[in-house]
């Protein structure tokens, strides 16, 4: 099998959600079933040989690279969701947000002191919603190894908000 090029399968969507936004649809590649697996390749390619415990996403496109991920790791999947929908006791970290604040929760046994986390979501943009999710499974004592996303929209600098923990992207625009 030749290289893939992973930007063949994002859609640019200009002016959405508002005018002067580009969006980057990973739809296409999501709907490709060589061009997913080809990013799930890629991203267990880099952490094969990190011994990571856990990965942990935030809901929800976070789950559809975290899950298939943690599978090819042979390392257990954790849910970070908005408060209200974790059904068990849960550890929560509150943050602010440009204009208000936000929550996230945790299920309180879902990570242990000590492991070795990895955390994955689809996009990097300024980075608040990913540093909340390290500073909630640090709070347990857990220590965040890398972010890794599909995307890093790096203009937005959002991998300094998190420094010094490392940031990984398949594609930066």
């Amino acid at each position: 099998m030749s290289a893939i090029n992973l930007k063949d399968y994002i859609r640019d969507i200009p002016d959405f959600p508002k005018p002067g936004i580009m969006f980057r649809d990973i739809t296409p590649l999501l709907a490709d079933p060589v061009a997913f697996g080809a990013c799930i390749d890629m991203m267990a390619e880099k952490y094969a040989d990190q011994n990571i415990d856990v990965i942990v996403a935030a809901e929800a496109r976070g789950f559809i690279f975290a899950a298939p991920l943690a599978l090819r790791l042979n390392c257990g999947f954790v849910p970070i969701r908005k408060p209200g929908k974790l059904p068990f006791h849960t550890h929560a970290f509150h943050y602010e947000l440009e204009y208000g604040t936000d929550t996230l929760e945790m299920h309180i046994d879902g990570v242990e002191p000590g492991q070795k986390i990895l955390m994955v979501d689809d996009l990097l943009a300024t980075g608040g919603t990913v540093k909340a999710c390290c500073n909630l499974v640090e709070k347990v004592g857990a220590k965040v190894a890398s972010c890794c996303f599909l995307i890093d929209l790096v203009d937005l600098e959002g991998s300094k908000l998190i420094e010094p923990i490392e940031c990984y992207s398949l594609l930066q625009y």
